[in-house]
């Protein structure tokens, strides 16, 4: 990791899925029951698949997701399907989200970031007011996300900022622009907030693709 004490924030040195599942694992192994939120999307399938083969301590960990998209539990858009699909089979605790559940600390969040700077359902000019507790509400992008056209839930930036822990995982070269304008400050975008927001270490993985 490049340490970026100045912000917190520490850049991965390796970003590919096996590098992002090694580090997971090595946050989730021993010390007793854990609890982490997970996005969904293309980019985890392939890091959950990753860390199904580590081999942890499966049925001390609780799983949920950052956010979700509101269609049939058998659609392929639904984010909670790919969890179990994926990491059904390991003996952890997978956990769909709930509209209006309070939510308790994470051990660690796991997010990405959009090209226009939304992390888990929060997007730019509709996001859930900063001041909502921790907890889980419903949100629609506008305009919708023409790849994913739907309602979300998703959890709040306190609840996203409830945790020891933040790992960001970002792919496109597109994005690097964004991440550094919300690190220095330049930025008013939903991943500037949470980075403003964090009181616990934040770790990136960015790579070109």
């Amino acid at each position: 990791m490049t340490d970026l004490r100045q912000t917190g924030i520490c850049w991965a040195d390796r970003a590919d899925d096996a590098a992002v599942a090694a580090y997971l694992a090595s946050v989730l192994e021993g010390g007793g029951p854990k609890s982490i939120a997970v996005p969904g999307g293309r980019t985890p399938g392939p890091i959950f698949a990753e860390l199904a083969r580590h081999s942890l301590a499966w049925d001390q960990l609780s799983i949920t997701l950052t956010d979700d998209r509101l269609v049939p539990a058998d659609h392929p858009a639904n984010n909670f399907r790919l969890l179990t699909e994926t990491l059904g089979a390991t003996g952890a605790q997978l956990s769909p989200l709930v509209e209006g559940a309070a939510v308790e600390p994470f051990d660690l969040v796991w997010l990405g970031m959009g090209a226009d700077g939304h992390i888990a359902s929060i997007f730019p000019g509709c996001e859930p007011a900063d001041d909502l507790p921790p907890s889980v509400v419903r949100a629609r992008p506008d305009p919708l996300p023409p790849e994913a056209p739907f309602e979300r839930l998703t959890l709040t930036l306190a609840a996203l900022t409830a945790t020891r822990q933040i790992m960001l995982v970002v792919r496109g070269a597109e994005k690097r622009a964004v991440l550094e304008a919300a690190i220095a400050g330049r930025s008013s975008l939903p991943i500037a907030r949470l980075l403003r927001a964090a009181r616990c270490p934040v770790d990136l993985f960015w790579s070109a693709s």
